[in-house]
């Protein structure tokens, strides 16, 4: 596992992870639910989806759209443990000790907060809040 600021240095220099951008409806989710809630989400995406030695379907288990967990993943290379390893230095065919799951998360978060903070779609939102009544 590398620095975080080591991993966004990596992540900026490839082109592909670079074109993700949070937008319309899972950048709507972010201000609506706030980012506690997309959080808590991420926790049991991880927890399913990437933390087990031998995650079922590896490789295709994100997808690409519908929550902004999946499109940070992909902008993060936490997709998959291939993209994990490579990226990362996360070394797939073991399961994720709660260190590397808490720094897989923190990197997601990271993202997602670069990315409303930015203004890139909706310049005047750039907080996060949760819908009245919750």
């Amino acid at each position: 596992m590398i620095d975080i600021d080591d991993a966004f240095r990596r992540l900026a220099a490839a082109p592909f992870r670079r074109k993700f951008r949070l937008a319309g409806r899972e950048r709507a989710y972010v201000e609506t639910w706030g980012l506690p809630a997309v959080m808590k989400h991420g926790v049991k995406f991880i927890a399913e989806r990437l933390a087990p030695a031998f995650p079922w379907n590896d490789g295709k288990q994100t997808p690409w759209r519908n929550h902004p967990i999946f499109v940070a993943q992909h902008a993060t290379a936490t997709c998959c443990r291939g993209c994990l390893e490579k990226v990362h230095e996360i070394a797939k065919g073991r399961a994720l000790t709660e260190a590397e799951s808490a720094y897989v998360l923190r990197v997601i978060k990271r993202w997602i907060v670069e990315q409303v903070n930015s203004g890139n779609a909706y310049a005047h939102q750039t907080t996060f809040r949760h819908r009245s009544g919750r």
